[in-house]
């Protein structure tokens, strides 16, 4: 079996580190992606005990710019032949907490919507002609991004922006289904990361774990689909 090829955002941290820990160990070529490559240690070391098989390059996924420039460097990866995606974890993603009613700023709501839905969809366009057909794409979302699931006012342009992401994941699956591309919204559940915070209960591995499960068994049938960490479907 060709050894896949896999990209990870926000690779510097949290999911995006233990899905590049756990992509390498299964024999993965993996494109570590993050804003600021100089400053990922973990990745860094990781790359040391990888040698060939792990590149970290730079990636602001909210700049589109960024995703024109991330495409070229993958080129150059091909040693001459068109390079080909199996797999794309769109993972970069942004939390402002302790947002309130009435003081919510557009600050706010902009820099999520740019960086969790504007971002991975503009990035999974510019790199569709890398994707190889039948690869799959993750966009990794929240069921805090549910509209039917929603039981309290918080995170506010935390919610609207992964609400979004559901939909712009909804549209790719539409537009790479004639060539078998299959795209999933997955929530991580409560996961132990910077983000989750002190009370989350979910180990980042345990997670990551399940994630790759769901997209292991995902099929073309079921893209576009909205599923947790252990396979269930969210509601919209």
């Amino acid at each position: 079996m060709p050894t896949r090829h896999s990209l990870v955002t926000g690779a510097n941290r949290g999911l995006g580190l233990e899905f590049v820990r756990q992509l390498l160990a299964r024999g993965d070529r993996v494109v570590a992606a993050c804003r600021h490559p100089g400053k990922a240690s973990a990745l860094n070391q990781l790359t040391g005990q990888h040698p060939g098989r792990l590149h970290v390059l730079p990636l602001d996924v909210a700049d589109p710019k960024a995703h024109a420039e991330l495409a070229k460097e993958l080129d150059l990866l091909g040693d001459g032949e068109h390079y080909r995606l199996g797999l794309l974890v769109n993972n970069a993603g942004v939390l402002h907490s302790g947002e309130r009613f009435g003081r919510v700023s557009a600050a706010h709501l902009e820099d999520s919507f740019r960086t969790n839905a504007m971002g991975p969809f503009l990035l999974t366009q510019a790199l569709a002609d890398k994707l190889a057909d039948g690869a799959k794409v993750a966009n990794i979302t929240s069921e805090l991004g549910s509209i039917a699931g929603l039981g309290r006012f918080g995170t506010p342009s935390y919610n609207i922006s992964k609400a979004a992401l559901n939909m712009a994941g909804a549209l790719l699956a539409k537009a790479l289904a004639e060539r078998g591309i299959a795209v999933a919204m997955l929530h991580p559940g409560w996961a132990q990361t910077d983000m989750g915070g002190d009370n989350a209960s979910l180990p980042v591995a345990e997670s990551v774990q399940g994630l790759l499960r769901v997209i292991d068994a995902l099929t073309p049938k079921q893209s576009g689909s909205y599923l947790d960490w252990q396979g269930q479907t969210l509601p919209w």
